[in-house]
């Protein structure tokens, strides 16, 4: 079944939604994103991910294209247009049509391209979280400002292949015998004494809507919490290992670079956090 999606004004179906040959988030990756879950038909965290929004077209000299207020209706519409009830919307900008390739900067009376589409699939009950997920290292590539969210995301799409090149459903990435990110979500590991670990919030990850949530949750139901830097070695002796994003919530790990991370199952501490998220997240979304 065809969607409807939204590209630059109009609501149109997915078929007849066309962007320009000379679009600069097509010629130059000069464009930013968000995905934002969609809970029971009503979006999950969206402020925050239309704040991350703001600061990322900041940090790119990039013009938003409406206000943050307006972009939030138009997302209510296009769920309701799509009959979403689990899921996800993406969102992008670019710096729009330059009306030729050119390395400069367009002048500031070229509008922007945005682009919203949904894309359903199971948040709750996907198969990964019961059976857990296996991991590979793989050196991190990626630039430099990794807290803004761009599209130039051939890297994560390297590390995925390479991850199932070699078995695995996904690869965490390392710099400097660190763990940054896994390839499109942040990483975290539980050491013998039930301490969560992440890594603190700075150019070299991105601050993940959901990495802050899960903070927060951690910190009202008293367990304990390192934000710090963990070292390849930490991971792959960790009790247990997770990874969070806006579309996975949490995904237990049970095997990294062919190692068994504990017993070999989603472990109990990090399946506890996940109850408690989705506990959240539903309260959140059903009582709007």
């Amino acid at each position: 079944m065809s969607r409807t999606v939204y590209l630059n004004g109009q609501f149109v179906d997915e078929q007849h939604a066309h962007v320009s040959v000379f679009d600069r988030g097509f010629l130059f990756a000069d464009a930013v994103y968000e995905v934002s879950a969609v809970l029971n038909g009503r979006l999950l965290d969206n402020d925050a991910h239309l704040a991350r929004l703001a600061r990322s077209c900041e940090a790119l000299q990039l013009t938003l294209p409406c206000p943050l207020a307006e972009i939030e209706q138009l997302q209510k519409r296009l769920i309701v247009e799509n009959q979403l009830q689990e899921g996800a919307i993406y969102l992008q900008v670019s710096r729009g049509n330059s009306g030729d390739r050119n390395f400069d900067f367009p002048d500031a009376s070229v509008t922007p391209t945005f682009l919203m589409f949904t894309q359903a699939r199971p948040l709750v009950n996907h198969p990964n979280v019961q059976r857990g997920i296996r991991m590979v290292s793989l050196e991190d590539i990626r630039w430099q400002r990794r807290d803004i969210k761009t599209v130039g995301l051939l890297a994560p799409c390297l590390a995925k292949e390479y991850a199932h090149q070699h078995q695995a459903d996904d690869a965490l990435l390392i710099e400097n015998d660190l763990v940054t990110e896994a390839s499109s979500s942040n990483a975290w590991i539980i050491d013998e004494h039930g301490c969560l670990i992440t890594r603190p919030l700075s150019t070299h990850i991105l601050h993940g809507i959901t990495r802050h949530a899960l903070i927060e949750l951690i910190r009202e139901n008293g367990l304990q919490l390192e934000e710090r830097p963990f070292s390849l070695d930490e991971a792959l002796n960790a009790r247990e290992i997770f990874i969070s994003s806006a579309t996975t919530f949490i995904w237990p790990v049970i095997a990294l670079d062919g190692k068994t991370i504990g017993d070999g199952k989603p472990g109990k501490i990090t399946l506890q956090l996940r109850d408690i998220y989705v506990r959240m997240a539903n309260q959140a979304t059903e009582g709007e």
